[in-house]
């Protein structure tokens, strides 16, 4: 359903992207009604009165049963009961970037994986404008991906993060390009605890990609790579490229003592050294790769490409040094959001390291991290939900650990 002209449309969760997507169809003539089992913030509340767009919080109406279509926000899990409804009343479902798709005709490139997505977004937004292209950046980072839509600005493309709650419920949402930086571990109490249907998700990206389009995705990742041949597996499948700072690819780009190539369309061309690159890390050499293949995808100019990867500051709480105080250096990477965040993270110091570490817990196997604690770590300090499973899994591996009930407390232990 692309006509939305007086259809009834239920939004289900009513934060950014639940807001913005309910204003585009307002705009394009659908009946349009926003449900939050939670409290609606009063500056969306104001926004949707404003856009003559009714609610609700603190439950579901009968009044939420009767629309066309429902469009779950990314925070909505699929068990939710009105979610389970229309899922079993098959009736359409999707996620807003489906929804907002539908009314824009710029090229995507659309970047997902556990790790690095908001930092190559970010990066690819710099290195259009460094090449002289203009680009709508945002979707799960920054401006929703409808409203970017809604503005209308006149662009040449959309750059966006997506993540796998967005991808669950799309049906034609199709990148020109499509990046997938890695699979490991990550939202598993989305997905049953199981890894398969996490990862199987993540590949959602491709799945309407067509032979003149481009998938890129890590040479060494062994959970994308099984994943390939089952989605891809058509005649009208994407070109398939590969990133790899280990190993030589046919179609992509790779390192060869330490210099970085291009191997696309049967030619090799040289890029540049990896020392060159602004973002120091393992981790934002595999993001700087990624960032240049899609790129190259776009067929922008390698002189522009080198000059981003060589100017690209990062993104805020990305290992972002905040002060030092007493001889102790603060750094922030709270965007390290499950344990193979955190593993890059603990490589890229050399001093020894107090980890705050914790949060929500999301299905994490932090016996994953053992290696470095051993190396690198003097101190955890646990915070959160996941307070307990730290403590079982990781008090025999590092000299002390220590609990906290705040971020506060953890600081200033």
């Amino acid at each position: 359903m692309t006509d939305v002209r007086d259809k009834n449309i239920i939004v289900i969760g009513a934060a950014k992207s639940g807001v913005a997507v309910a204003r585009l169809l307002k705009e394009h003539g659908a009946n349009v009604f926003v449900t939050d089992s939670g409290n609606i913030s009063g500056e969306n509340k104001e926004t949707l009165s404003n856009s003559g767009i009714g609610f609700e919080e603190g439950g579901h109406s009968e009044q939420c049963r009767i629309a066309d279509l429902a469009i779950v926000s990314p925070g909505v899990p699929d068990e939710a009961p009105l979610v389970q409804y229309y899922l079993n009343a098959e009736r359409e479902v999707h996620s807003e970037i489906e929804i907002a798709s539908w009314f824009s005709k710029k090229p995507i490139v659309a970047v997902t994986g556990s790790n690095g997505k908001t930092t190559v977004t970010s990066w690819l937004g710099h290195l259009w404008k460094s090449a002289g292209l203009s680009a709508d950046v945002g979707g799960n980072i920054g401006v929703a991906y409808s409203d970017l839509v809604r503005s209308k600005n006149n662009t040449d493309w959309s750059i966006l993060e997506v993540s796998s709650f967005q991808l669950d419920h799309i049906s034609t949402f199709r990148p020109k390009i499509s990046c997938l930086l890695n699979i490991t571990p990550d939202h598993l109490n989305r997905y049953q605890y199981k890894f398969e249907n996490y990862a199987k998700s993540k590949m959602r990206i491709g799945m309407n990609q067509k032979d003149s389009d481009v998938f890129i995705s890590w040479n060494e990742d062994p959970i994308t790579n099984g994943l390939l041949y089952s989605t891809f597996n058509r005649e009208d499948k994407p070109r398939i490229w590969k990133f790899s700072s280990t190993s030589e690819v046919t179609d992509g780009i790779f390192v060869r003592n330490d210099e970085i190539f291009f191997n696309t369309d049967k030619q090799e061309e040289y890029l540049m050294h990896i020392e060159e690159i602004g973002l120091k890390g393992r981790h934002n050499l595999h993001n700087g790769l990624a960032t240049a293949l899609a790129a190259r995808a776009a067929e922008i100019r390698i002189e522009s490409i080198r000059d981003s990867l060589m100017k690209f500051e990062g993104v805020e709480h990305r290992l972002e040094f905040v002060r030092k105080l007493d001889g102790v250096q603060f750094v922030n990477d709270s965007k390290a959001t499950n344990v193979n965040a955190v593993w890059y993270a603990l490589e890229s110091f050399k001093m020894p390291v107090v980890l705050i570490l914790g949060g929500r817990d999301k299905g994490n196997d932090y016996a994953e991290l053992v290696e470095q604690i051993h190396q690198k770590v003097h101190t955890i300090v646990a915070i959160g939900e996941g307070k307990q499973a730290i403590k079982d899994q990781l008090s025999e591996h590092v000299p002390y650990l220590i609990e906290a009930d705040s971020m506060e407390e953890a600081v200033s232990v």
